[in-house]
Protein backbone atom coordinates (compact mmCIF):
# COMPACT_ATOMS: atom_id res chain seq x y z
CA UNK A 1 0.00 0.00 0.00
CA UNK A 2 0.83 3.45 -0.44
CA UNK A 3 2.11 5.55 2.61
CA UNK A 4 -0.71 7.92 2.89
CA UNK A 5 -0.18 8.49 6.40
CA UNK A 6 1.97 11.78 5.83
CA UNK A 7 -0.45 13.73 3.53
CA UNK A 8 -3.46 12.66 5.74
CA UNK A 9 -1.52 14.30 8.54
CA UNK A 10 -1.06 17.29 6.26
CA UNK A 11 -4.63 17.73 5.35
CA UNK A 12 -5.87 17.33 8.86
CA UNK A 13 -3.32 19.91 10.56
CA UNK A 14 -3.56 22.73 7.63
CA UNK A 15 -5.40 23.74 4.47
CA UNK A 16 -4.09 21.55 1.66
CA UNK A 17 -6.34 19.12 0.05
CA UNK A 18 -5.50 15.70 -0.65
CA UNK A 19 -6.76 13.88 -3.70
CA UNK A 20 -7.24 9.97 -3.61
CA UNK A 21 -9.77 8.83 -6.25
CA UNK A 22 -8.55 7.44 -9.71
CA UNK A 23 -6.78 10.09 -12.34
CA UNK A 24 -5.56 13.52 -12.22
CA UNK A 25 -6.79 16.70 -10.27
CA UNK A 26 -7.26 18.88 -7.45
CA UNK A 27 -8.27 18.38 -4.81
CA UNK A 28 -10.04 21.57 -2.73
CA UNK A 29 -8.61 23.11 0.47
CA UNK A 30 -9.38 21.47 3.22
CA UNK A 31 -10.84 18.63 1.54
CA UNK A 32 -10.10 15.09 0.62
CA UNK A 33 -11.72 13.48 -2.75
CA UNK A 34 -12.51 9.84 -2.67
CA UNK A 35 -13.88 7.20 -5.01
CA UNK A 36 -16.85 5.97 -4.61
CA UNK A 37 -16.69 2.30 -4.63
CA UNK A 38 -20.21 0.77 -6.05
CA UNK A 39 -20.34 -2.71 -7.23
CA UNK A 40 -21.89 -1.15 -10.44
CA UNK A 41 -21.23 1.99 -12.26
CA UNK A 42 -19.15 4.69 -12.93
CA UNK A 43 -17.03 5.76 -9.19
CA UNK A 44 -18.00 9.50 -8.03
CA UNK A 45 -15.69 11.91 -6.58
CA UNK A 46 -16.86 12.31 -2.98
CA UNK A 47 -15.80 15.64 -1.75
CA UNK A 48 -15.36 14.92 2.34
CA UNK A 49 -14.09 18.17 4.03
CA UNK A 50 -11.56 17.71 7.17
CA UNK A 51 -14.21 18.71 9.80
CA UNK A 52 -16.39 15.84 8.01
CA UNK A 53 -13.62 13.27 8.66
CA UNK A 54 -12.29 14.48 12.36
CA UNK A 55 -16.53 14.34 13.21
CA UNK A 56 -16.27 11.16 12.39
CA UNK A 57 -13.39 9.29 13.41
CA UNK A 58 -14.96 11.77 16.69
CA UNK A 59 -17.61 10.19 16.84
CA UNK A 60 -16.22 6.17 16.70
CA UNK A 61 -14.08 7.23 19.82
CA UNK A 62 -16.82 8.57 21.53
CA UNK A 63 -18.85 5.09 20.64
CA UNK A 64 -15.89 3.08 21.36
CA UNK A 65 -14.98 4.86 24.66
CA UNK A 66 -11.16 4.90 24.20
CA UNK A 67 -8.58 5.71 21.87
CA UNK A 68 -6.65 3.01 19.79
CA UNK A 69 -3.84 2.39 17.51
CA UNK A 70 -5.62 1.32 14.23
CA UNK A 71 -4.01 -0.82 11.74
CA UNK A 72 -4.24 -0.29 8.27
CA UNK A 73 -5.54 -3.38 6.04
CA UNK A 74 -7.51 -1.90 3.61
CA UNK A 75 -6.98 0.62 0.46
CA UNK A 76 -6.21 3.82 1.53
CA UNK A 77 -7.82 5.34 -1.31
CA UNK A 78 -11.02 4.55 -0.52
CA UNK A 79 -12.88 5.84 2.10
CA UNK A 80 -12.63 2.92 4.97
CA UNK A 81 -8.84 3.29 4.93
CA UNK A 82 -8.99 6.36 4.69
CA UNK A 83 -11.23 6.71 7.95
CA UNK A 84 -8.47 3.94 10.06
CA UNK A 85 -5.94 6.91 9.08
CA UNK A 86 -7.73 9.52 10.23
CA UNK A 87 -8.83 7.68 13.64
CA UNK A 88 -5.45 6.54 14.18
CA UNK A 89 -4.20 9.81 13.47
CA UNK A 90 -6.63 11.12 16.05
CA UNK A 91 -6.06 8.60 18.72
CA UNK A 92 -2.78 6.62 19.32
CA UNK A 93 -1.23 5.85 16.04
CA UNK A 94 -1.58 4.02 12.65
CA UNK A 95 0.12 1.24 11.42
CA UNK A 96 -0.10 -0.26 7.73
CA UNK A 97 0.38 -3.87 8.01
CA UNK A 98 -1.19 -6.94 6.05
CA UNK A 99 -4.06 -9.60 8.21
CA UNK A 100 -1.61 -12.11 8.36
CA UNK A 101 1.41 -9.33 10.13
CA UNK A 102 -1.17 -7.79 12.58
CA UNK A 103 0.19 -7.52 15.80
CA UNK A 104 -1.29 -5.55 18.45
CA UNK A 105 0.60 -2.76 19.65
CA UNK A 106 0.76 -1.50 23.49
CA UNK A 107 -2.87 0.07 24.51
CA UNK A 108 -5.68 -0.38 22.50
CA UNK A 109 -5.88 -1.71 19.45
CA UNK A 110 -8.32 -1.64 16.90
CA UNK A 111 -8.97 -2.77 12.78
CA UNK A 112 -11.67 -2.20 9.92
CA UNK A 113 -12.00 -5.48 7.20
CA UNK A 114 -14.63 -6.63 5.15
CA UNK A 115 -16.57 -9.23 4.80
CA UNK A 116 -14.59 -11.21 2.89
CA UNK A 117 -11.09 -10.77 4.95
CA UNK A 118 -13.20 -11.87 8.02
CA UNK A 119 -14.36 -15.19 5.87
CA UNK A 120 -11.13 -16.30 4.70
CA UNK A 121 -9.59 -15.64 8.58
CA UNK A 122 -12.15 -17.73 9.96
CA UNK A 123 -10.84 -20.81 6.94
CA UNK A 124 -9.08 -23.81 8.17
CA UNK A 125 -5.07 -23.04 8.54
CA UNK A 126 -5.40 -19.92 9.08
CA UNK A 127 -4.06 -18.08 11.60
CA UNK A 128 -5.42 -14.73 11.04
CA UNK A 129 -8.76 -15.43 13.43
CA UNK A 130 -6.39 -15.90 16.10
CA UNK A 131 -4.65 -12.45 15.42
CA UNK A 132 -7.65 -10.47 15.40
CA UNK A 133 -9.24 -11.89 18.53
CA UNK A 134 -5.76 -10.27 19.89
CA UNK A 135 -7.91 -7.00 18.90
CA UNK A 136 -10.18 -4.43 21.09
CA UNK A 137 -12.38 -3.46 18.16
CA UNK A 138 -12.75 -5.48 14.61
CA UNK A 139 -15.13 -3.28 12.34
CA UNK A 140 -16.47 -4.76 9.83
CA UNK A 141 -18.15 -3.86 6.97
CA UNK A 142 -18.47 -2.84 2.96
CA UNK A 143 -21.77 -5.69 2.53
CA UNK A 144 -24.43 -7.09 4.78
CA UNK A 145 -22.40 -9.73 7.34
CA UNK A 146 -23.96 -13.03 7.29
CA UNK A 147 -25.41 -13.95 11.03
CA UNK A 148 -23.53 -17.29 10.80
CA UNK A 149 -20.23 -15.68 9.92
CA UNK A 150 -20.59 -13.64 12.98
CA UNK A 151 -21.60 -16.36 15.25
CA UNK A 152 -18.57 -17.89 13.82
CA UNK A 153 -16.19 -15.27 14.57
CA UNK A 154 -17.49 -14.41 17.68
CA UNK A 155 -16.59 -17.93 18.71
CA UNK A 156 -13.51 -17.42 18.09
CA UNK A 157 -13.01 -14.63 20.34
CA UNK A 158 -13.12 -11.78 17.83
CA UNK A 159 -14.82 -8.50 18.53
CA UNK A 160 -16.98 -7.63 15.75
CA UNK A 161 -18.69 -4.71 15.30
CA UNK A 162 -20.42 -4.54 11.94
CA UNK A 163 -20.61 -1.28 10.15
CA UNK A 164 -23.13 0.44 8.15
CA UNK A 165 -22.17 4.00 5.63
CA UNK A 166 -20.45 4.87 2.67
CA UNK A 167 -18.16 7.33 0.94
CA UNK A 168 -20.75 10.21 1.42
CA UNK A 169 -20.70 9.73 4.82
CA UNK A 170 -16.88 9.40 5.90
CA UNK A 171 -17.70 5.69 5.87
CA UNK A 172 -19.07 3.14 8.40
CA UNK A 173 -21.67 5.84 10.98
CA UNK A 174 -24.01 2.40 12.41
CA UNK A 175 -22.63 0.50 14.05
CA UNK A 176 -24.09 -2.47 14.94
CA UNK A 177 -27.67 -1.19 13.91
CA UNK A 178 -26.96 1.71 16.39
CA UNK A 179 -25.95 5.62 14.86
CA UNK A 180 -22.84 7.16 15.81
CA UNK A 181 -23.12 9.77 18.15
CA UNK A 182 -24.68 12.75 16.15
CA UNK A 183 -25.66 10.84 13.21
CA UNK A 184 -29.50 11.16 12.73
CA UNK A 185 -30.98 8.52 10.24
CA UNK A 186 -34.34 8.96 8.23
CA UNK A 187 -36.58 6.82 7.13
CA UNK A 188 -38.43 7.97 3.83
CA UNK A 189 -41.07 6.64 1.58
CA UNK A 190 -40.90 3.11 0.70
CA UNK A 191 -38.27 2.94 3.87
CA UNK A 192 -35.74 5.10 1.78
CA UNK A 193 -33.00 5.50 4.51
CA UNK A 194 -31.07 9.29 4.27
CA UNK A 195 -28.21 10.17 6.72
CA UNK A 196 -27.39 13.26 8.50
CA UNK A 197 -25.13 14.58 10.63
CA UNK A 198 -21.66 16.70 10.69
CA UNK A 199 -19.68 13.77 8.80
CA UNK A 200 -21.74 14.33 5.59
CA UNK A 201 -19.90 15.02 2.54
CA UNK A 202 -20.45 18.55 0.78
CA UNK A 203 -21.21 16.77 -2.91
CA UNK A 204 -19.78 15.57 -5.69
CA UNK A 205 -16.70 16.90 -7.58
CA UNK A 206 -17.51 18.85 -10.62
CA UNK A 207 -21.37 16.97 -10.27
CA UNK A 208 -23.89 19.71 -8.75
CA UNK A 209 -26.90 17.82 -10.30
CA UNK A 210 -25.94 14.96 -8.89
CA UNK A 211 -24.81 16.31 -5.58
CA UNK A 212 -28.54 17.80 -5.74
CA UNK A 213 -30.09 14.68 -5.80
CA UNK A 214 -28.15 12.81 -3.13
CA UNK A 215 -27.63 15.73 -0.58
CA UNK A 216 -31.21 16.46 0.47
CA UNK A 217 -32.33 18.55 3.33
CA UNK A 218 -28.53 18.13 4.77
CA UNK A 219 -28.72 14.45 4.31
CA UNK A 220 -27.57 11.87 2.46
CA UNK A 221 -30.46 9.82 -0.02
CA UNK A 222 -28.74 6.51 -0.14
CA UNK A 223 -29.93 3.65 -2.01
CA UNK A 224 -30.63 1.58 1.03
CA UNK A 225 -34.63 0.92 2.15
CA UNK A 226 -34.83 -0.19 5.83
CA UNK A 227 -36.83 0.35 9.11
CA UNK A 228 -36.16 0.98 12.75
CA UNK A 229 -36.75 -1.42 15.37
CA UNK A 230 -36.63 0.41 18.69
CA UNK A 231 -33.23 1.80 18.48
CA UNK A 232 -31.34 0.06 16.11
CA UNK A 233 -31.50 0.76 12.05
CA UNK A 234 -32.25 -2.81 10.21
CA UNK A 235 -31.09 -2.88 6.42
CA UNK A 236 -33.75 -4.49 3.79
CA UNK A 237 -31.75 -3.84 1.16
CA UNK A 238 -31.71 -2.00 -1.93
CA UNK A 239 -34.15 0.23 -3.48
CA UNK A 240 -33.37 -0.95 -6.57
CA UNK A 241 -33.40 -4.58 -5.55
CA UNK A 242 -36.79 -5.75 -6.16
CA UNK A 243 -36.57 -7.51 -9.76
CA UNK A 244 -39.57 -8.87 -11.62
CA UNK A 245 -38.50 -12.32 -13.09
CA UNK A 246 -41.16 -14.48 -14.82
CA UNK A 247 -43.72 -11.54 -13.55
CA UNK A 248 -43.61 -12.10 -10.31
CA UNK A 249 -42.09 -9.56 -7.66
CA UNK A 250 -38.69 -10.83 -6.37
CA UNK A 251 -36.12 -9.20 -3.79
CA UNK A 252 -32.73 -9.78 -4.02
CA UNK A 253 -31.98 -9.02 -0.66
CA UNK A 254 -33.98 -11.72 0.52
CA UNK A 255 -32.37 -14.01 -1.87
CA UNK A 256 -28.83 -13.43 -0.91
CA UNK A 257 -29.43 -13.63 3.05
CA UNK A 258 -31.20 -17.10 2.47
CA UNK A 259 -27.84 -18.11 0.04
CA UNK A 260 -25.72 -16.38 2.64
CA UNK A 261 -26.97 -17.94 5.79
CA UNK A 262 -25.62 -21.19 3.71
CA UNK A 263 -22.47 -20.24 2.18
CA UNK A 264 -21.26 -16.86 3.03
CA UNK A 265 -18.83 -16.11 0.19
CA UNK A 266 -21.42 -16.31 -2.43
CA UNK A 267 -23.21 -13.73 -4.58
CA UNK A 268 -27.04 -13.53 -6.26
CA UNK A 269 -27.36 -10.77 -9.24
CA UNK A 270 -30.15 -10.81 -11.95
CA UNK A 271 -29.57 -10.40 -15.69
CA UNK A 272 -31.52 -9.93 -18.64
CA UNK A 273 -33.37 -13.16 -19.76
CA UNK A 274 -35.72 -13.85 -22.79
CA UNK A 275 -37.84 -16.10 -21.25
CA UNK A 276 -38.33 -14.75 -17.59
CA UNK A 277 -37.34 -11.04 -18.06
CA UNK A 278 -34.53 -11.37 -15.84
CA UNK A 279 -32.68 -14.26 -14.06
CA UNK A 280 -31.16 -15.08 -11.06
CA UNK A 281 -27.79 -16.18 -11.13
CA UNK A 282 -25.41 -17.41 -8.00
CA UNK A 283 -22.50 -17.08 -7.64
CA UNK A 284 -21.27 -20.23 -5.06
CA UNK A 285 -17.50 -21.99 -4.46
CA UNK A 286 -19.34 -25.52 -5.38
CA UNK A 287 -22.49 -26.96 -5.82
CA UNK A 288 -24.31 -27.39 -9.31
CA UNK A 289 -27.68 -25.67 -10.02
CA UNK A 290 -30.26 -28.63 -8.79
CA UNK A 291 -28.68 -28.84 -5.50
CA UNK A 292 -28.92 -25.16 -4.87
CA UNK A 293 -32.23 -25.45 -5.75
CA UNK A 294 -33.08 -27.93 -3.08
CA UNK A 295 -31.31 -26.40 -0.56
CA UNK A 296 -32.88 -23.23 -0.85
CA UNK A 297 -37.01 -23.87 -1.80
CA UNK A 298 -37.68 -24.36 1.13
CA UNK A 299 -36.88 -20.23 2.22
CA UNK A 300 -37.70 -18.71 -0.92
CA UNK A 301 -40.53 -18.56 -3.09
CA UNK A 302 -40.14 -20.54 -6.51
CA UNK A 303 -39.25 -16.90 -8.43
CA UNK A 304 -36.63 -16.63 -5.91
CA UNK A 305 -34.92 -19.83 -6.92
CA UNK A 306 -31.50 -19.59 -9.41
CA UNK A 307 -31.69 -20.38 -12.94
CA UNK A 308 -28.34 -20.27 -13.52
CA UNK A 309 -25.21 -21.37 -11.19
CA UNK A 310 -21.44 -20.50 -12.38
CA UNK A 311 -18.63 -21.53 -9.75
CA UNK A 312 -16.58 -19.89 -8.91
CA UNK A 313 -13.55 -19.65 -6.00
CA UNK A 314 -13.13 -16.41 -5.48
CA UNK A 315 -15.71 -13.76 -6.07
CA UNK A 316 -14.81 -10.40 -8.37
CA UNK A 317 -14.37 -7.71 -5.94
CA UNK A 318 -14.13 -3.82 -6.11
CA UNK A 319 -11.44 -1.85 -4.65
CA UNK A 320 -13.37 -1.44 -2.07
CA UNK A 321 -13.83 -4.99 -0.83
CA UNK A 322 -17.49 -5.22 -2.46
CA UNK A 323 -18.87 -8.18 -5.06
CA UNK A 324 -18.03 -6.31 -8.60
CA UNK A 325 -21.46 -7.03 -10.18
CA UNK A 326 -20.60 -5.65 -13.70
CA UNK A 327 -17.81 -8.49 -13.68
CA UNK A 328 -20.12 -11.08 -12.45
CA UNK A 329 -22.82 -10.36 -15.09
CA UNK A 330 -20.66 -10.76 -17.97
CA UNK A 331 -19.43 -14.05 -16.50
CA UNK A 332 -23.17 -14.63 -16.28
CA UNK A 333 -24.16 -13.74 -19.94
CA UNK A 334 -20.56 -15.47 -20.89
CA UNK A 335 -21.09 -18.46 -19.47
CA UNK A 336 -25.03 -18.94 -20.37
CA UNK A 337 -23.97 -18.78 -23.65
CA UNK A 338 -21.16 -21.24 -23.53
Amino acid sequence: MTDLIAPVRHLLDGERGLWLAPGDGVAPDGCAVVATSGSTGTAKRVVLRREALLAAADAARERLGFTATWHLTLPPTYVAGLMVIVRGLAGDGVVETSLDALTPRPGRNAVSIVGTQLYRALQPGSDVARRLAAFDAVLVGGARLAPELRAQAEAAGIRVIETYGMSETCGGVVWDGVPLPGVDIRIGEHGRIAIAGPQTFDGYLDAPELTAETLVDGAVLTRDRGHVDGLRLVIDGRIDDVVISGGVNVDLAEVRAAVARLEPETEVIAVPDDEWGVRLVLFAPSGDLTSWRNLLRPHLPAAGLPRQVVITDRLPRTEGGKPDRAALAERAVTESAG
